[in-house]
Order: C-alpha cells, then structure tokens, then sequence
C-alpha cells in the first residue's frame, strides 16, 4: 500500500476545498436556515408532531442526509473528472500506485468534505429545534458510511462524464428527487397505501430511516434492511470501480 501516494491525493483534495472553506461552509448553513424557515416554521406551524416528534426535529436527519448525499456526488465527481479533463490522469497512470490507492484518496477526500458539512448542518439545526440523538454511535455510522458510500459512486459518475454538463445529469434529474421522495421530510406512512408500497422502491428511503431511528427511535423501515442497503450500494459501488480500471474504461483515451 503506497500510503505517501493516498496522503498526497488526499491532501491536495483537501487544500482545494479550503481554498473556498467560508463558501463551502456557508452555504449548507445559508440552506439550512432557509429549510427551518420554510419547512420549520410555514409547515410546520401546520403539522404539530410526526410520530410524537415535533415537525422541525423531524426534518433534520432527512435534511442532514440531502446534503452529504449530494455534497459527496459533487465532491467525488469533481475531484476524478478534473485530471481527465485537465490531462494528469495519465500521470496517475504512470505513477506507482494501484487503482484502490487512487480510489481511497479522492473518494477519502470527498467523504471527509462531506461528514464536515453534515456535522455543521448538524450545529446549524442545534440553534433552530432542540435535538436529541438516541444512538449518537450508530448516527456516526450512518453518517460515514453514507458520505461515503456516495463519494463512491460520485466518482463513478466523474469517470464516466465527458463534460462538465454530464456531471450534473444524475444528481440534479435522478439523485435530488430520489432523496426528496425518500421520506426527507415526512414519514412514508403518512402517504396512501398505493405510495407507500411505491416508495419502499425507493433506495433512498432504506437511507433516511435507519439515520432517522439513530436520532428518534423512529424508522419507516426495519433497521436491518436499512444496513442492507447501504451495505449492498457499497458493494456494487466498489464493484463497478474494479470493473472501471480493469477494462480501462473512459480512463485510458
């Protein structure tokens, strides 16, 4: 394991992103704000408590996960797109170090940008609900496994884009509203039959229910199945980034 490879990729991930750490934090606590606002205060002045939690705490975990969601996508496929673009992948190539070093670098860099704007959502709906976390162990473990499970697949889709309009493809018309029809800020239960059993289609709802319990006790899916796929999602991630650098595809031309 070339470990002085995985620090310097990972390094220079991160001095990129706290070139621009004011605008990189600002903006989720700015996001955040405007959701307690809008959804906290205009929706929830309307809905008094979900399942004996009130409206605004209820939001927060489904909020908290649609940001590191697409923070980790973002991150991840800009991070592996730029070289191709720019042309250093080939030194990557041609330097000593195998395709899971370049993997644990960029993806590591990633997953940690993304746990660091998740913590500060976190802090940011402290000052807007009070919140208590039941199971803060099992949280941290959503929360990791999350950011990194989609800088995972972040960097898939920063191998496979070919400009810079591609990048947004799937997070802006697949990702985005997988994770707002996932239960981010209702309970599927409080949807009709015929939607519920639509919903439990969804991955992204297996997500936001295991995170949730970790905070409530509350989960619209058993807690094992949500384990499950998040487990499974890594798996094939990982998979298809094997496959990737196996065949050399969008990688090598």
């Amino acid at each position: 394991m070339n470990l002085r490879a995985i620090q310097a990729i990972y390094v220079y991930e991160m001095k990129r992103f706290l070139r621009t750490l004011m605008e990189s934090l600002l903006s989720p606590v700015i996001s955040t704000s405007l959701y307690f606002v809008v959804f906290g205060s205009a929706i929830g002045s309307r809905i008094d408590q979900i399942e004996g939690v009130s409206y605004g705490s209820f939001i927060v975990p489904g909020l908290i996960m649609l940001t590191i969601i697409t923070q980790g996508i973002s991150n991840a496929s800009f991070g592996i797109y730029f070289p191709k673009f720019i042309g250093t992948i080939y030194e990557l190539h041609s330097a000593p170090i195998n395709f899971l070093e370049i993997v644990i670098g960029y993806v590591g860099a990633a997953a940690t940008k993304s746990l660091m704007i998740g913590v500060v959502i976190l802090v940011t709906a402290g000052f807007f609900v009070d919140l208590e976390i039941m199971h803060p162990g099992p949280m941290l473990a959503f929360l990791v496994l999350t950011c990194l499970s989609f800088s995972l697949f972040g960097f898939i889709i920063g191998i496979w884009a070919e400009n810079f309009q591609q990048l947004q493809i799937i997070p802006l018309l697949v990702i985005t509203p997988l994770v707002f029809l996932g239960g981010s800020f209702y309970s599927i239960s409080m949807l009709p039959p015929i939607w519920q059993t639509v919903s439990y289609f969804n991955p992204v709802v297996y997500l936001i229910s295991g995170f949730r319990w970790s905070f409530f006790g509350l989960a619209d899916v058993p807690l094992g199945l949500s384990l499950l796929a998040i487990a499974a999602f890594t798996g094939l991630c990982l998979t298809i980034i094997w496959l990737i650098f196996k065949t050399g595809y969008r990688i090598k031309s």
